[in-house]
């Protein structure tokens, strides 16, 4: 039988687990709000972050004694080197409460000042008073928002990059692999593989470099505003020394330097961040569907590409191989689109001088950041490192394709051009034999022009 306690708040007694560290209104949480995810843990260590920087700062101008915050830090420092698993025990809110983010926030101070009870009973440690002195939820929360979106986006980045590097490798190595091109999924003029693999890497960078260009919008911090964006309650000073500390903790340039209203109400930063996520899903959408296309068969299909055998592709088909990373980063890429209209959504909620959407916004903004991350590398990893060209595959494309006849174009016209594709299309041979039937052009001179790496653009010297 599960033992209790009994406390109470401002609307009265609760009873609550014995052994729990939280509170009374994180207990009414729990019982009104049991649906869907639970809050993520990066906004529980970044709340207390927040608070621990909030007990120094109240210390460094006299807004709580020494005795109370020092003792608020040992509590918090005890909580953070906790590994996951038993920090989630004593935060067990979910996603879905208020909009606010009121009761994770005093899930955090309740959680807090039971720590300190533990550590030293003779010191009363009070959860609104003492932990969430010159705090409002109004201010926290969105703070801890910008700073878990950094810290997200900090661990994509580097995904992105490892994407990059790995196609450039590619790229490089089949810089001189003719292949033809495709456009309207129709046959096209011809292309290196390493020229398509290029426009690949210059999609990436540019998403990279428009994350890196709008991230900084995340540096300025809500904190200070309190309850409407007045400051109300907050010592002088507080919130600088607050985005001080946290800078620190987490190598950032946060600033407290910024509208408050407009950081209570408004999240636009997060916003148009995660607009530029959207458009890394978008680039590895057509990235990966190209890849798998291109490696579709082995004989059925394009056959271009081989990809690496990962897993058994079948339960039924023995020896099939699916392109399962391709999947996965395309799955990951419709989610963050889906996530996109959440925050869109969320971010326009914000009526007079609150957003009341937050957890829901940073939940899809945080799932976006790690489902990139986590399929970028996969994708990398065991899908792109492992690739390779069917050489004879794309040799034997080209030398069919209709589409080379291009290159006749400037010498005997578009019109004649036109005839000897469609001639050879009818009667199902060669390119060259329509045109040397046609009598517009030598063989000789077919030869000459026909020089399917020229046409790419591509020197045979380099």
């Amino acid at each position: 039988m599960t033992k209790y306690r009994t406390e109470e708040d401002t609307l009265g007694p609760v009873q609550i687990p014995a052994d729990a560290l939280w509170g009374p209104q994180t207990e009414r949480s729990r019982n009104n709000f049991p649906t869907g995810q639970y809050m993520p843990l990066a906004i529980i260590r970044a709340l207390l972050n927040i608070k621990k920087a909030a007990a120094q700062a109240n210390m460094e101008t006299k807004a709580i004694s020494a005795e109370k915050g020092n003792l608020i830090v040992q509590a918090i420092d005890e909580l953070l080197a906790l590994s996951d698993e038993d920090l989630r025990k004593d935060f067990p809110l979910k996603v879905y409460q208020t909009g606010s983010g009121t009761q994770t926030n005093m899930n955090t101070n309740e959680v807090v000042a039971h720590k300190a009870h533990q550590i030293n009973p003779d010191i009363e440690i009070l959860p609104n008073d003492d932990v969430n002195k010159g705090q409002s939820s109004n201010d926290t929360f969105p703070t801890a928002m910008n700073v878990v979106a950094l810290e997200a986006l900090d661990k994509l980045k580097p995904a992105v990059q490892h994407l990059i590097d790995e196609l450039k490798a590619k790229q490089d190595k089949y810089m001189k692999t003719v292949k033809v091109g495709r456009t309207h999924l129709q046959d096209a003029v011809p292309l290196t593989f390493g020229q398509e693999l290029s426009g690949y890497v210059a999609a990436l960078e540019h998403d990279l470099n428009y994350i890196k260009t709008l991230e900084p919008t995340l540096n300025e911090l809500a904190i200070g505003g309190t309850a409407v964006g007045t400051g109300l309650n907050a010592a002088e000073g507080m919130p600088e020394k607050i985005a001080e500390k946290l800078s620190e903790v987490y190598g950032l340039n946060l600033t407290a330097d910024s509208n408050k209203f407009y950081g209570l109400a408004n999240h636009s930063g997060l916003d148009v961040v995660h607009g530029a996520l959207k458009s890394l899903a978008a680039d590895m959408f057509k990235i990966a569907q190209d890849i798998r296309f291109l490696g579709s068969g082995p004989r059925a299909g394009y056959g271009e590409l081989n990809i690496p055998a990962n897993e058994p592709g079948s339960s039924i088909m023995p020896g099939k191989v699916n392109p399962t990373q391709a999947e996965a980063v395309t799955m990951a890429a419709l989610r963050v689109f889906g996530n996109d209209t959440v925050v869109t959504m969320a971010s326009s909620q914000g009526n007079f001088e609150m957003n009341v959407y937050k957890p829901v916004l940073i939940d899809a903004f945080l799932e976006s950041a790690d489902l990139m991350a986590g399929t970028i590398m996969g994708f990398a990893d065991k899908m792109i490192h492992g690739m390779t060209v069917n050489e004879e595959r794309m040799e034997e494309l080209v030398d069919n394709s209709l589409m080379t006849v291009t290159a006749l174009s400037p010498h005997i016209g578009y019109h004649d051009s036109a005839k000897i594709a469609q001639a050879a299309d009818k009667a199902g041979s060669t390119l060259k034999e329509a045109a040397l039937k046609s009598g517009k052009v030598t063989e000789e001179q077919y030869d000459e022009w026909m020089d399917m790496l020229k046409m790419t653009n591509i020197d045979r010297k380099d």
